[in-house]
């Protein structure tokens, strides 16, 4: 059994549906766990410590160690006083699990500025503040793992998500990059696109999803990717119903000459769009137009 003994884990969002089942299955197998929940509605509106505590209360029952924090992942003072709960509490920060969202959707045409920013300031800025805020003590103790929450609806698109799905695909940057910094000192960042059926999807995905597509399997995922004998990092995995499968960006073998015009690369449109073989590199990528 993979377990997590003497780990300390901070999951963001984990007072309702993914965040949560995260949150119990690590306690669960012996991690320390700070519960974070804003206890907000859907749209970031609102806030309520109700949440984060019957998370911490339910774990403490079940013989776990748990603390709750309420703070805005989204401002850099919540994410700093978010760390610094796990080091009053348990002493370091093992794991980061960005969990933490909300929902706004509209067209296009009709979504606000405001309706724009407020998802990518919980998404994006709330991932990048948690993880900046907990990665210098990662990094002095030689160990570190961060799982980011993406979406399919960032990796492919949705109809009335364009702030959601800017958020969703923006995390795999920031995902890729942490990976890529963090692996001189022991640190593995990783993504999750999930579907589930949860208070942020039940609207979205038909009632038969329920039953089939729970949380509980995909913390079975996170379990895995923030346990020390998991070597994978910058990666993306979908997930969901049972479901594991690598995700990623790749480019095609493309077309090249020394005389490109518009008119060259419409006539050789197929061989721009050709998918095969594929590379999944900037460097390799790089490589080919030498």
């Amino acid at each position: 059994m993979l377990r997590f003994d003497d780990r300390v884990a901070i999951i963001t969002g984990a007072g309702h549906g993914l965040g949560r089942s995260h949150a119990l299955l690590l306690a669960e197998r012996g991690a320390k766990v700070v519960v974070n929940d804003l206890g907000g509605a859907l749209d970031g509106t609102g806030a309520s410590a109700g949440p984060a505590a019957e998370v911490v209360e339910l774990i403490t029952k079940n013989g776990g160690q748990a603390v709750a924090s309420t703070d805005d992942v989204a401002t850099p003072e919540g994410a700093k006083a978010l760390v610094q709960t796990a080091v009053d509490a348990f002493g370091k920060v093992d794991i980061v699990v960005n969990n933490a969202g909300i929902l706004r959707d509209r067209s296009f045409g009709k979504m606000t500025v405001e309706d724009f920013d407020a998802v990518l300031a919980v998404h994006v800025r709330g991932s990048y503040l948690v993880s900046q805020a907990a990665y210098p003590l990662m990094k002095a103790a030689g160990y570190g793992r961060v799982v980011n929450t993406t979406s399919p609806a960032g990796l492919f698109g949705n109809f009335g998500q364009a702030n959601y799905s800017t958020a969703k695909m923006g995390l795999v940057g920031l995902t890729k990059t942490i990976g890529i910094e963090g692996a001189r000192n022991g640190i593995k960042a990783n993504a999750i696109a999930p579907i589930a059926w949860t208070r942020m999807t039940e609207s979205l995905l038909p009632a038969e999803f329920e039953a089939k597509f729970t949380p509980e399997r995909v913390s079975a995922l996170v379990a895995y990717l923030v346990h020390e004998s998991c070597e994978a990092s910058g990666e993306v995995f979908s997930v969901g119903a049972g479901r594991v499968a690598r995700v990623f960006v790749a480019e095609g073998p493309g077309w090249k000459t020394d005389d490109l015009t518009p008119e060259a690369i419409a006539g050789n449109w197929e061989s721009v769009m050709a998918e095969q073989p594929y590379v999944l590199s900037a460097s390799d990528s790089m490589k080919r137009m030498l």
